[in-house]
């Protein structure tokens, strides 16, 4: 019995130093582990999860905007958005529509969660930073919001590259293409044996160029907006601190549009440098399975210099208007859906014995 009692007393100790551990740690504002785990988790679900949705919805446009940026000149099957959805279900059928979409949501999952998680991770480290040199009450700038973002999108997009080069191939590839890559796996395989593992980066560098403007961007006008809303409450769209689905649709739909024109161009090469290498790429954009010269860059500067020289200057700008249609209700999607499944999960989450 006394050994029991013993045994129950420190039980009792310990659980009240947990409690006064767990309770100073919430008044200093530092989260216990679990919840930190926790937080994390549920960073990861909620990026994963707005990717997944956002692309899904968006996925024949998406399709399409490829086809456009490396669509041969000497072979231009359509121009525009609504007759470039149309040749494509002529041809392809519904299913065609989605190509590569399996793909890209295989990427865009990870690639979402890990870009959300970083975000918020790296706003938390540059505040910190900030307020250290500044004061405690200090708040995240516009330009340092910038950086968060361009950081996330930097550390996502280089951990599933991979990936979204050969989505790219697939997205590409028709019917009547020359050589077929059964799938994700099989055209990662074929590409490592036939070109070797750098292969896998190709286009890389004008993505990394790219990212700072478009995620950047995406993320600084976003929560600048927002905070700006909460703030001043113009028009009556802010209840109780709180922006509604709408007003965060739109929120998000700006910061869309302003990112991805900054940064198309650059998107436009990086998918032409990604065709270099392939031998059957010249015939499949082509969509009809005839010989053409191979395409061929140097690098970044190549691409860009050959593209302008024999295209004109305006082929930089090779579909963007499907990506415009596209892009502002994705990230839009995004964003919402992203806040929405955080506050499903639950903003602070208890665990029980």
């Amino acid at each position: 019995m006394a050994s029991e009692d013993v045994k129950s007393s420190e039980s009792a100790v310990s659980t009240i130093v947990n409690l006064a551990e767990e309770a100073k740690l919430a008044r200093e504002g530092v989260k216990a582990p679990s919840y930190a785990i926790l937080s994390i988790c549920k960073s990861f679900v909620a990026g994963g999860v707005a990717g997944g949705v956002s692309r899904t919805a968006v996925a024949p446009l998406e399709r399409l905007k490829i086809l456009l940026q490396v669509q041969n000149p000497h072979s231009i099957k359509y121009n525009g958005t609504i007759q470039g959805l149309k040749y494509i279900w002529r041809t392809e059928g519904f299913r065609g529509l989605f190509k590569g979409n399996g793909t890209n949501c295989a990427r865009i999952v990870p690639n979402s969660a890990v870009k959300f998680f970083s975000y918020e991770q790296a706003s938390k480290g540059i505040l910190y930073l900030y307020q250290r040199q500044t004061g405690n009450d200090a708040q995240l700038t516009p330009l340092l919001r910038l950086g968060a973002g361009a950081c996330a999108g930097i550390i996502a997009m280089s951990a599933t590259y991979p990936m979204d080069m050969v989505r790219g191939r697939l997205t590409v590839q028709t019917e009547n293409s020359p050589y077929q890559y059964r799938g994700m796996f099989h055209a990662l395989s074929t590409v490592l044996r036939q070109e070797g593992p750098r292969a896998l980066y190709k286009g890389w560098l004008p993505s990394v160029i790219g990212v700072i403007p478009y995620v950047g961007l995406n993320f600084a006008v976003y929560e600048s907006l927002k905070d700006w809303l909460i703030k001043s409450k113009p028009f009556g769209l802010v209840e109780d601190s709180e922006l509604s689905v709408t007003t965060r649709l739109a929120c998000g739909a700006a910061a869309g549009t302003v990112g991805q024109t900054v940064a198309y161009p650059l998107d436009v090469i990086r998918r032409r440098m990604q065709m270099v290498g392939w031998k059957d790429a010249a015939s499949v954009v082509t969509g009809d399975g005839r010989n053409k010269a191979p395409l061929e860059y140097a690098g970044m500067f190549d691409a860009f210099r050959k593209t302008v020289r024999h295209e004109g200057f305006g082929a930089l700008y090779k579909g963007l208007v499907p990506n415009s249609v596209k892009v502002v209700p994705s990230i839009a999607i995004a964003f919402v859906t992203y806040e929405g499944v955080k506050d499903i999960l639950g903003v602070e989450i208890r665990i029980s014995d």
